[in-house]
């Protein structure tokens, strides 16, 4: 989460004490060793509150479905204490779906969050730039030429939306002499035509597959979390347990590079390490989702938005954000699977329509903005 610097926070008098702490209302310092870090009472709340609301629409989302459960027969089903169809469908169908949905959308939010920091643009989302739809050619060039299973899925997805971020980031970034801060707009556009082009790619791949596999491909590209089982949702946990740690201790440092580069310098912050680091690591995040259920879109356009409005911050946090994509997407497969809902409906259509009039919605807010 991000934090100010203490200089930042109230201006130096001559002869003060560069170590003192100063009290700010609505702050809350946290210290661990030799490093603190500063933090919002009111974003504090807005993450707790939209923690305990994913967590709440988790559990529905667990005890309800074709099969009703109460939450005693769930709580049974974790004790060991149930019978062995109830522990079949909570332990083995429903639990790993609700898991997958709630650090799925985590990942989805951070991921959103980092590369809209870089390129300081609420279009700045991985399934704009592409990054989601180069995870999607992977896995689809691995069926084509016959190696895409349940292991190698997530290589093929993490090699795809690597080999995508590498080509967005050498002919973005490095043609622009401003580095990565004078390149957003240029970012967001170069990946669209890369998306473009790869899902024309796509939808190639998908025409040369067997009619089995190509109906298996194109259910699971629609973004559908419906076979999700532990197979898909460990290895993102893991992935996550490993990048989250990484990406939270980068991003105040990632806050202040926001203020421009030359800030970040005489702050003693390597702003195209921290840069590489979170990029590498965002988009790891959205090749592991992608991997699993296919692309979702628009989580990690909208969760850091909501969360930035809900919060009052000057920039996106991880964590507010993270926490309203696990509410995003878990609410978003609480839909997909009410009764009015078709069966089995892939959750990426739910969040393509709700993130489409977002779309909508911003973009008309940015252009009188600009008139304004």
């Amino acid at each position: 989460m991000s934090a100010a610097p203490e200089s930042l926070v109230r201006p130096q008098h001559a002869g003060a004490d560069p170590t003192e702490q100063v009290t700010v209302p609505g702050l809350l310092t946290l210290r661990s060793g030799g490093r603190s870090a500063r933090l919002h009472l009111r974003t504090l709340v807005v993450v707790l509150i939209l923690t305990a609301a994913a967590a709440g629409v988790g559990w529905w989302n667990l005890i309800s479905g074709s099969a009703s459960l109460g939450a005693a027969e769930a709580l049974a089903a974790f004790t060991g204490q149930a019978d062995d169809g109830t522990a079949r469908v909570i332990l083995e169908w429903r639990a790993p779906r609700v898991v997958f949905t709630l650090i799925g959308g985590a990942a989805l939010a951070v991921a959103g969050a980092v590369f809209q920091s870089q390129t300081r643009n609420p279009l700045g989302s991985p399934d704009i730039i592409g990054f989601s739809t180069g995870a999607y050619t992977g896995v689809l060039a691995a069926a084509s030429i016959g190696i895409a299973g349940i292991w190698t899925a997530p290589l093929a997805a993490i090699i795809g939306g690597l080999a995508t971020g590498s080509a967005v980031y050498l002919l973005a970034v490095r043609r622009s002499a401003g580095g990565m801060g004078a390149a957003g707009m240029r970012l967001i556009l170069v990946g669209i035509g890369i998306s473009i082009f790869l899902g024309a790619l796509n939808t190639y791949l998908v025409t040369v597959l067997d009619l089995e596999t190509a109906m298996s491909v194109a259910s699971w590209g629609s973004g559908s979390v419906n076979t999700v089982g532990w197979a898909h949702a460990a290895p993102l946990v893991a992935l996550c347990a490993v990048t989250f740690p990484v990406m939270l201790a980068h991003a105040r440092d990632m806050t202040l590079i926001e203020m421009g580069d030359d800030t970040a310098s005489a702050l003693g912050i390597g702003a195209e390490r921290v840069r590489l680091v979170q990029f590498v690591c965002g988009v790891l995040l959205v090749a592991a989702v992608t991997a699993g259920a296919g692309p979702i879109a628009f989580i990690a356009l909208v969760a850091p938005q909501v969360a930035l409005r809900l919060t009052g911050a000057g920039s996106v946090q991880l964590l507010p954000a993270a926490a309203m994509g696990a509410l995003l997407l878990t609410a978003a497969d609480a839909v997909a699977r009410t009764e009015p809902m078709p069966a089995n409906l892939p959750v990426g259509v739910v969040t393509l329509i709700l993130g489409g009039v977002y779309l909508v919605w911003l973009l008309i807010s940015m252009s009188r903005r600009r008139m304004a």
